[in-house]
């Protein structure tokens, strides 16, 4: 618009200054949308005006309707404007300003199924260690007691947060609690010294963050966003979400905002009211997710890296999503005195925190992915459950190649003549890099890839936080990308999930329910309702049937007996870590080579118990770069699905002296029959 004023407008009046007041009136009235209409007009040969009906929206303060106008002049025949500030409002004439006084209700809460809180808004206690401050053995001991309440931790591992620092007067971060539970203990704490901390009202995240990668956090308003927020009727010092469900369901959560519109004079004094607005009410959201399974399944895999997925079976609500390590939202607030060194302690993490690898993460997966090339093989009318292999623990149908099965590295005896099923059970490569590379000789090269897609991989799953839909190489990939044509090769190495092949554990949980449930493809969720503190309900979840497994009956029928082989039988892979355990429980063991460091371990696997009180789930574990799927992800999954019928653990992983303390040292896997496969990459 500048390049449209007159000569004489424009020379007592810099781009800059142009520019910067319209800037400036749009962010302190928080004008979100402006609409016009022309309502007259007056030409003469050099002179015009122009009156119209100006409606400037404020997301604070409402509609501001005015009717005002513009003079023209006709400059070398163009008209030019003759600018004054009564062109934005009338009332701006002089220069006048605008200010907002909002009245903002306290953002909202978000839940768990059980209507118990994920995030709120509280007063928040900080609290940390000072070491020079500590007193003798029995007031340290007082000390750690009061903390280990507090906090649901063990005292040890507490005390082991100050110890290097014994003696200092360094503030060492041991956490956040609600004001109302530090309240409980407080007493103790200031009677056994050694302590200090800070309330602060604030976003508070309990347990120091539960699925904090999909609950997500808020923060102040950064530099970058500012413009965009002060326009949606923001103050410069709000915190709003920034990642996860706080940033999906900002406006939710936040409610509309509300104010009065004053005009000032140019040193700030109120002249008069122009708009009012009442505040909308925020709203609170509910989510699937189990916050005590949550809280164990994030303990279930804290000591590693890699992701965790429980999905009811046969809803696709997701009840926990765990992913590791995890992080601790509370310390987005300056005014925690942990936030200092925490914050940059999780920022500069190079083990990603923040990422969300059960959603968002693509890996290979391995044998896992022996399902899909199964399902494919008995689609395809060349196999039948009790077709037979012989396996002598090689393969060498592919000219010049050979390739060994992982029961060679563990010098074990080979599989020898198996069935289809048994070759599940046992997860024998050979058998399935013969059948990716039958299926591709028969003239079905793309046999594998067109099962996965309808097993749903190779795109997003429509979760509501977002999610990856990895990557499913196909010939029109391989060709765009590799500049090569698919082969033979590229059938044999999907066939057992490597290749180019990533994806998520969301993906993976979700195809697997689907095998348990009959073959329904839900699409997960995580949000069941949003509603009012007054209870009035503005959105309301129900399961969705994305789409359904291309699968027989009897196909789908021989895909579950295989999986519940693999933990039954007496060479199933995953036998060893479910004895003891009575819990129906189909599943796969993957043991994926991530071209880097040691291989992941997979799990994937549904419940079949048919409980009323107790819905089936389904639950995908991923650990990263750990070893084999049976040594590693199976105990996790174990200890999940003990969480979630049971309420608690029953069985020690065996590397703990006790569940959730670790040994020393951890012990190396027996080697035996029921050991996993490793899938190298041929």
């Amino acid at each position: 618009m500048y390049d449209m004023l007159s000569p004489l407008t424009a020379d007592g009046l810099s781009r800059e200054d142009f520019t910067a007041r319209y800037e400036r009136i749009r962010q302190d009235g928080a004008i979100d949308r402006i609409d016009y209409e022309i309502v007259s007009s007056l030409i003469n040969p050099r002179d015009a005006q122009v009156r119209y009906r100006v409606n400037m929206h404020s997301s604070g303060a409402g509609d501001i309707t005015r009717e005002t106008w513009m003079d023209l002049k006709r400059v070398d025949d163009e008209w030019k404007v003759a600018w004054t500030d009564s062109a934005i409002l009338p009332e701006l004439a002089g220069g006048n300003q605008l200010y907002l006084d909002f009245r903002l209700p306290s953002r909202a809460n978000i839940y768990d199924r059980n209507n118990l809180a994920l995030s709120t808004q509280t007063d928040v206690a900080g609290v940390y260690v000072v070491p020079s401050l500590i007193g003798d053995e029995d007031a340290e001991s007082a000390m750690l007691g009061a903390l280990s309440r507090l906090f649901n931790r063990r005292s040890e591992s507490i005390q082991a947060l100050y110890e290097p620092f014994r003696g200092t007067d360094f503030l060492v971060p041991i956490g956040e609690a609600s004001l109302e539970d530090f309240q409980q203990v407080q007493g103790r704490l200031e009677s056994a010294g050694g302590t200090g901390w800070q309330i602060y009202p604030s976003r508070f995240y309990l347990n120091g963050g539960l699925a904090p990668q999909s609950v997500g956090y808020v923060a102040q308003i950064r530099a970058e966003q500012l413009g965009e927020y002060l326009n949606r009727g923001y103050r410069r010092d709000e915190f709003v979400g920034q990642t996860g469900i706080e940033q999906v369901y900002e406006s939710s959560l936040r409610g509309t905002p509300g104010g009065t519109l004053f005009l000032t004079d140019a040193d700030g004094n109120i002249l008069e009211e122009i708009g009012d607005q009442d505040p909308g009410l925020p709203q609170a959201v509910y989510t699937t997710l189990d916050r005590e399974l949550q809280r164990q399944v994030q303990d279930a895999i804290s000591e590693f890296r890699g992701a965790v997925v429980v999905l009811e079976r046969d809803t696709g609500r997701v009840l926990a999503m765990a992913s590791s390590p995890g992080f601790n939202p509370n310390l987005f607030d300056g005014r925690n005195p942990n936030s200092s060194a925490g914050l940059n302690d999780m920022l500069n993490d190079p083990r990603n925190p923040l990422v969300n690898r059960a959603a968002t993460s693509g890996y290979p997966l391995g044998s896992v992915f022996k399902i899909i090339t199964m399902a494919a093989a008995l689609e395809s009318g060349f196999y039948q459950p009790d077709t037979t292999y012989v396996c002598d623990g090689e393969f060498r149908e592919l000219p010049g190649r050979v390739f060994y099965d992982w029961t060679v590295a563990k010098e074990l005896p080979d599989h020898g003549e198996v069935t289809l099923v048994q070759g599940l059970e046992r997860s024998c490569n050979p058998y399935f890099w013969h059948i990716g590379l039958d299926l591709f000789n028969r003239g079905l090269p793309t046999a594998l890839v067109d099962m996965a897609r309808a097993f749903g991989l190779g795109a997003p799953t429509g979760l509501e936080i977002g999610d990856s839909g990895g990557l499913l190489p196909d010939p029109e990939w391989k060709q765009q990308n590799v500049g090569e044509a698919w082969n033979a090769g590229d059938a044999v190495q999907l066939a057992i999930g490597q290749a180019s092949l990533n994806v998520t554990p969301l993906q993976v949980a979700r195809f697997v329910a689907a095998i348990g449930n009959g073959g329904k493809l839900f699409k997960p969720f995580m949000i069941e309702r949003i509603q009012t503190a007054e209870g009035e309900v503005s959105y309301q979840a129900q399961p969705e049937v994305a789409g359904t497994l291309p699968l027989k009956p009897e196909t789908l029928a021989t895909l579950q007996q295989a999986m519940t082989q693999v933990v039954r039988a007496d060479r199933g892979t995953a036998r060893r870590s479910f004895l003891g355990l009575n819990l129906n429980i189909a599943g796969k063991t993957g043991t994926a080579e991530s071209g880097i460091a040691d291989p992941h371990a997979w799990f994937a696997g549904y419940t079949n118990e048919a409980r009323e009180d107790k819905p089936d789930i389904a639950v995908a574990v991923i650990v990263e770069n750990q070893g084999e799927g049976s040594d590693w992800a199976a105990p996790i999954f174990r200890r999940v699905v003990e969480s979630y019928f049971f309420g608690a653990p029953r069985s020690l992983y065996r590397w703990e002296e006790q569940i959730g303390v670790p040994r020393q040292e951890t012990p190396t896997p027996e080697p035996g029959v029921e050991s996993p496969e490793a899938t190298p990459t041929p």
